[in-house]
This record gives C-alpha cells, structure tokens and sequence, in this order.
C-alpha cells in the first residue's frame, strides 16, 4: 500500500503545468523598468534563488534535489511562448515542488517577479 502510494504520488507531482487559457491572457499591468526591477530583486533571492539561482539560471542550492530541475530562465527558449500571464499563475499557484506564493506575495510583487524573470533572458 504504501509502494502505491509513493509511486502514484511520483506520478502527480510530474505531471505538467496546466495553465487556464484565461490566465494565458492576462497582461502583466506593471511596465518593466530599473525601479521595478529592484524592488523585486531582494524578493527574489530570499524567496526564489535557492532553486532558480541568484540569475534565475535554475542552477541554485537546493535544485537537484528536485526532478525536474527548476527552469533555467537565461535560456531564451524556455520562455519564448510562455505569455506573462502564465508566468504569474504559475508563481501564483505553484505546483510541487514550487510553493504557491497567491498568499505569500501580493499582486504586484508577483507580476514585478514576471518582469525579473523575463530580464534574465536579456543580454
């Protein structure tokens, strides 16, 4: 009993993200700029580094503990058809092993993380 369960557990926690088209839409409200970015930086690092990496590049301390590795946001392609909106439901909802930060971080500060996260693929 207990094998099953581990293993259906295994299971679910691989399974993909599944975004709602509605939340595909969304629009991040909040421009990019240098203040935006600051603001969010100490966020970042205290809430998201130890696995996305201090330069979101999923290459932080706690990233191998997990499968699949947490995303490498350098690579311009793991973004490419990723909308903004996608990016805030998922910070915002989580999926294991990623916490959700819906009541952890407010509106703004997630959308700003949105803008962090795409600047890292810049050159």
């Amino acid at each position: 009993m207990v094998m099953t369960a581990a293993i259906a557990y295994s299971i679910i926690q691989n399974q993909p993200w599944t975004v709602p088209d509605e939340a595909k839409r969304r629009t991040n409200p909040i421009p990019a700029s240098d203040a935006a970015l600051s603001a969010i930086r100490p966020i970042y690092l205290d809430k998201c580094a130890v696995c996305h990496g201090e330069f979101g590049k999923g290459d932080g301390h706690d990233a191998q503990r997990y499968s699949p590795r947490p995303t490498n946001f350098t690579h311009t392609g793991q973004l490419s058809g990723v909308t903004d909106g996608e990016l805030f439901y998922k910070i915002s909802e989580g999926h294991r092993p990623m916490p959700a930060f819906k009541k952890r971080l407010p509106v703004e500060q997630r959308w700003q993380l949105v803008l962090l996260l795409r600047s890292f693929a810049k050159p």
